[in-house]
């Protein structure tokens, strides 16, 4: 329909999620307007994304370095580790300011339908911190309590890998919480406010 750099553009923007073709229209011929230099600049954030970031050996989390800064801060608790399922819930909790522990990013939830199951996320991951904890590492002495507070979704696929996570890390002794009231169900986490969120790590649950 239209030339092949802008409909190379579009098709290309109509990938992301959350952006339909006509978004992706509009966005394209939106760049295509603006100052060459504004869109070197987004060309080159893009790239510097991809270049200058990994991925936390600790907790999954997104890092310029080898470990993130949440995970590199000594005032954090190694003790208490808040499961999420993605890298973008974590910045969703720290706006509540009430959690000063550390995070894991699963990287998903229990989905038997779309074909993810206990191997695709990283609970072995999670094992081996705990493990590590419990032999002293990281700061911890050995014996000191654990406690997990999964806050995965409240959904369906959320609340299984939470149920399921409470039943396979049983046998390691640690407390296994969850965010107990203010989340709606079916809802996701990006879309609940500071202050209910907030609240619902303050009163969460043993399960």
């Amino acid at each position: 329909m239209f030339e092949p750099p802008v409909q190379r553009l579009i098709d290309e923007l109509s990938r992301l999620p959350g952006v339909g073709r006509k978004s992706a229209q509009r966005l394209a011929f939106h760049l295509l307007n603006v100052d060459e230099a504004d869109t070197r600049r987004l060309a080159e954030a893009i790239i510097d994304l991809k270049e200058q970031t990994s991925v936390c050996k600790r907790c999954f989390n997104v890092t310029a370095g080898a470990e993130c800064s949440i995970c590199l801060d000594p005032r954090r608790e190694p003790r208490h580790i808040c499961v999420v399922e993605r890298v973008q819930d974590i910045a969703v909790i720290e706006r509540t300011r009430e959690f000063a522990g550390r995070y894991h990013v699963l990287g998903g939830a229990l989905s038997p339908i779309d074909g993810i199951g206990p191997s695709q996320l990283r609970i072995r991951e999670l094992e081996d911190r705990i493990r590590h904890l419990q032999n002293g590492s990281a700061g911890s002495q050995n014996g000191e309590a654990i406690e997990l507070i999964i806050a995965t979704n409240p959904t369906i696929e959320g609340d299984t890998t939470a149920m399921y996570l409470a039943r396979r890390l049983k046998p390691f002794g640690v407390t296994v919480t969850r965010p107990a009231s203010g989340l709606p169900v079916g809802g996701d986490m990006d879309y609940a406010d500071e202050i209910t969120l907030g609240r619902a790590l303050a009163d969460r649950r043993t399960l």
